[in-house]
């Protein structure tokens, strides 16, 4: 599935820059525990609205959509990704390059 989602970020950078504007929606990275990696998930979100995520864990970690329609770059421990626009409808799954088992979805209504 194809995806327009924008970004505030530079994609494929290996440290995200400071957040410019605030999330509507906040994603908890907790660890490297499959689909509990990421909460909420699944996250449901309006199109236009904003998700970034929140590195809670020790360790580097990102947030890639299978597809390519987005990436948050590396995002260090306790630090927050520069917020996606999730643009069009529809359920994009995603996951940490890094570390494969961590997967998410988030479902765009």
């Amino acid at each position: 599935m194809s995806a327009a989602c924008g970004s505030s970020s530079s994609y494929g950078s290996s440290t995200p820059s400071a957040p410019t504007t605030s999330a509507d929606v906040t994603i908890n990275i907790q660890g490297n525990n499959g689909a509990q990696s990421f909460s909420p998930n699944p996250s449901t979100m309006r199109v236009g609205q904003r998700v970034a995520w929140r590195n809670a864990d020790s360790i580097t970690h990102n947030a890639t959509q299978d597809a390519g329609s987005f990436q948050t770059g590396n995002i260090s421990p306790g630090a927050t990704s520069a917020p996606v626009t999730m643009s069009t409808a529809g359920t994009f799954p995603y996951r940490c390059t890094i570390h494969p088992g961590m997967v998410g979805t988030i479902t765009v209504q």
